[in-house]
Formats: structure tokens, sequence, C-alpha cells
């Protein structure tokens, strides 16, 4: 154990690491951050923030509480849970056409092993990356099967998980999946477009509050304005 990881046991709890090992493998391979690291960032920084909130403010010993618990609370929401949401929708975007390829290829009654090769190799994107990598392993040896799992626990979206489960016993069984991968095709496209419908739902919530923070202000001021000026003109 290096002493980064040493601290890390020291400071937090076994619940608190696993919880935020298994959010960094959400956001793949290609995260830079480790564990211990965010762990640290999110020590000191409270650290940090409490000390110079105590010595800033004039009520500073509250005002220090409250700043640290809403940043230690809200530091796994903002580093971790937003980029995995964002990764999520990344992802299952890719996925429709990835699986859509997929699907044709399956149709030319390719092997499953080959279709996923011809696939990953003909399409690019973070998606197709992580099947390269899954076709990488299995060349060095790997079973198909523990590849597929593997790239299933780095998977945020639970209809991608739920397809990689459906190859996984494609795989095993030598079953045709084409009915079922068409069917979470169409599933994630329904998705996709009621999320949009959600976004766009929320539009006139969030243009009345920017209204109601910038554009109301400044007509009251507009009204008042004759009666300021003559006020201030005394």
């Amino acid at each position: 154990m290096n002493k980064s990881n040493y601290w890390m046991h020291k400071l937090y709890r076994k619940k608190t690491i696993a919880r935020f090992e298994k959010k960094v493998q959400l956001l793949g391979p290609n995260y830079k951050h480790s564990v211990a690291e965010l762990l640290t960032i999110r020590f000191l920084g409270a650290i940090l923030l409490f000390v110079g909130t105590f010595f800033l403010f004039q009520y500073g010993f509250l005002l220090a509480f409250l700043f640290v618990l809403l940043f230690y609370y809200s530091f796994e929401k903002v580093v971790l849970d937003r980029k995995i949401k964002k990764r999520t929708q990344k992802l299952e975007k890719e996925a429709i056409f990835f699986f859509e390829v997929l699907s044709i290829s399956l149709e030319s009654k390719s092997h499953l092993l080959h279709a996923l090769e011809l696939t990953a190799k003909n399409i690019s994107g973070e998606f197709s990356d992580e099947f390269k990598k899954v076709l990488s392993e299995v060349h060095m040896g790997k079973s198909f099967t523990e590849s597929l799992k593997s790239m299933k626990e780095r998977m945020p979206s639970e209809a991608i998980q739920n397809l990689l489960l459906n190859l996984i016993d494609s795989n095993l069984y030598g079953s045709s999946m084409l009915s079922t991968l068409n069917t979470e095709i169409d599933y994630l496209k329904e998705k996709q477009i009621f999320e949009t419908k959600a976004y766009i739902s929320k539009l006139p919530i969030q243009i009345s509050i920017v209204s109601v923070l910038f554009f109301i202000p400044i007509l009251f001021l507009l009204i008042l304005s004759p009666v300021l000026i003559q006020f201030f003109s005394r």
C-alpha cells in the first residue's frame, strides 16, 4: 500500500472508498484522477476552506462549518456525478449508431465476435473504443465473456448494461440476439427523445428565472428613473 492509499484508508470508511472507486470506474479508462487523489483533494480543500473562512469573516467559526459541510458533500456530486451523467448521455447516443451497424452485420450471418470487430473498426468514438479494448483483451488471451463483464462494470447506463448482458448470453448459448438488439435500440431512441422533451419543457422556467433576476430590476429602474433623478437633483 503506497502512502496516499494509506492515508486514504485512515481518513475514510471502506464504504466511502468503495463508492468513489465505483464512480471513477464508471467514468472510464480515460479519466485522469485516481480515487486517492480525489479524496485527498476533498480533505485538503475542506481544511483550507475552513481556515480561510475562519480568519476572513466576522462569524467565521459558524460560517466555516457551514461552508465545509456544503463543500464536503457537494464535491462528489460536482466532480463525479455530473461527469457520470454527461458520459451516460454521450455513450447512449453513440451506442444507438454502434448497435444499428452491429445489427446490420449480424443480419449478414456474421459471427458475433467478427461482427463486433467489423463494427468497432469502422466506427470512432468513446463507445467504440470500449469495444476495441474488449477485443484487445480477447486477443491477449482473456475470454470474451470476461471482457464483456469488465466493460459492463465501466458502463454508467443501465440500458447499455442490459445490452451487454444479452451479448454475453448470446456468446455463451449461441442464440440470436437481433430482436433483442433492435428492441434495446428503440428503447435508447425513445429515452433520448424523452430527455430532449424534458429539457425543452424546462426552458420556460429557466427563462422566467432569468427574467426575474435581470429584466424586472432593469424595468423597475427605468420606470422609477424620473423619480430618482428628481430626488437626487435636490
